[in-house]
């Protein structure tokens, strides 16, 4: 894998993950690395059936696409298992993630990813005010 920077983006379903996006644009261009995004759907769900869900990852799509990065969706039942294995297979050297809400389950979610991928720079992105 050598010594080329490897940045992840994790997104949800929400065009409010295009600021992620451009954090993980900005950093892979700083570093000449490379930019990958990835939204881990929970099995089961339906979001081509939501037209808000699946409108928001049409637009991420785009905007992925604009900055040189394919967004892969994966199913899993469990979503820090799915990031890991994504992060190894492709060498990630930094992830790029939303700042959870207080007392939400997403931010076990951030703790566990530095626990399991302690090689790798976790960079949290706080929300954007309005």
């Amino acid at each position: 894998m050598g010594d080329t920077k490897r940045v992840l983006v994790c997104v949800t379903q929400q065009k409010t993950c295009e600021r992620l996006i451009k954090k993980g644009y900005a950093m892979s261009c700083e570093y000449n690395g490379e930019l990958y995004v990835i939204h881990v759907a929970m099995n089961g769900v339906n979001f081509l059936g939501n037209s808000k869900e699946g409108e928001a990852l049409e637009y991420l799509f785009d905007i992925s696409k604009s900055v040189g990065a394919e967004l892969t969706v994966l199913r899993s039942d469990n979503i820090v298992k799915s990031i890991v294995a994504f992060s190894k297979d492709y060498g990630i050297s930094d992830i790029v993630l939303g700042e959870p809400p207080d007392n939400s389950r997403d931010s076990n979610i951030i703790s566990d990813l530095c626990r399991k991928l302690p090689s790798v720079s976790m960079h949290v992105v706080p929300p954007e005010k309005m």
